[in-house]
């Protein structure tokens, strides 16, 4: 097991920096996990913060006492005056901790960025909201690729400069254009796949190849409205709501673990291109909250729920 360090003694007269103004200065880590729910496991964590000289910058967690687990994650800063063994060393000196509590966990840098690859079809709302906001570091992710059955949002893609990938799909080549998908995945070392309005289903196979790492949306119509023009559905039945939920792929069409959900009130004033800007503000509202809770390490999976640590 790794030590930690030993306490050294500050400097007489310290330079100034952003911790004397109040703000940490060190490196940065988030350390999640997941494991059977038992008194002690909070002090267990902070220990061995307090044991690495770390400063507490955010520490949430969840005791599920009906399922008998436990949920924490925590985001703290490491005093820059010891030493830094990096996420790696760091994982090896929590691990035989996380072995006591028979738990699952993980430590990495919180300026690590997850690579994401985004898949779309011919409506590009969310992907365009989901490019923007990573432009602007809202994420947590870098996009590394985006894959289209269609080739309309090429020229949005690589305006960004991101690689741009035109992957045609019909009943007859969906192996080959989801085994091209796994090759990308492998090539461009994705950590999470989007589907941005990708408008065609997966296969078990790559549901389960995928599991725990791929994101979808769907409107909130479902089940009610199916098949074509859902909006229009909609406006005739003179619904009161719109919105959207983005989860976890499963062999389950759109049954996966929801991530994030929005909603929007509407009425009757609303005719059908309405609901669908309405529909459109909350698909991108949901997808971009749940990318940015998976990319900080916020959510676990929790059977057929989620876990959301925010």
């Amino acid at each position: 097991m790794t030590q930690p360090p030993p306490a050294q003694s500050a400097p007489a007269q310290p330079e100034p920096t952003p911790a004397a103004a109040g703000l940490p200065d060190g490196s940065a880590y988030v350390l999640h996990i997941d494991c059977p729910e038992r008194p002690g496991l909070a002090h267990l964590v902070t220990g061995f913060l307090q044991d690495w000289h770390a400063d507490i910058l955010e520490l949430k967690q969840f005791d599920d006492f009906r399922a008998g687990r436990f949920f924490l994650r925590v985001h703290f800063v490491l005093d820059r005056q010891h030493e830094d063994p990096g996420a790696e060393g760091l994982r090896a000196a929590f691990a035989p901790l996380a072995e006591q509590c028979d738990g699952t966990f993980d430590i990495r840098a919180a300026s690590a960025r997850r690579r994401v690859l985004i898949m779309v079809s011919k409506f590009p709302h969310a992907l365009n909201d989901l490019l923007f906001r990573a432009r602007n570091d809202e994420l947590g992710a870098e996009i590394v690729a985006v894959v289209s059955n269609h080739p309309d949002a090429q020229q949005l893609v690589e305006w960004h400069k991101i690689p741009f990938f035109h992957v045609p799909i019909t009943r007859d080549t969906k192996p080959a254009a989801e085994a091209r998908l796994l090759e990308l995945v492998e090539q461009f070392d994705v950590e999470l796949v989007v589907l941005a309005r990708y408008m065609q289903i997966f296969s078990d196979e790559l549901s389960r190849t995928l599991s725990g790492r791929a994101i979808n949306i769907h409107h909130s119509f479902l089940p009610s409205f199916k098949g074509a023009k859902p909006y229009h559905q909609a406006y005739d039945r003179g619904v009161k709501t719109v919105g959207a939920t983005a989860h976890y792929v499963s062999s389950d069409l759109d049954e996966g673990p929801i991530i994030a959900q929005s909603v929007q009130e509407v009425d009757h004033s609303f005719g059908p291109e309405e609901l669908v800007a309405a529909g459109r503000d909350t698909e991108c509202k949901a997808l971009s909250n749940a990318v940015r809770w998976h990319c900080e390490d916020r959510v676990f999976l929790h059977g057929h729920r989620t876990v959301i640590l925010r």
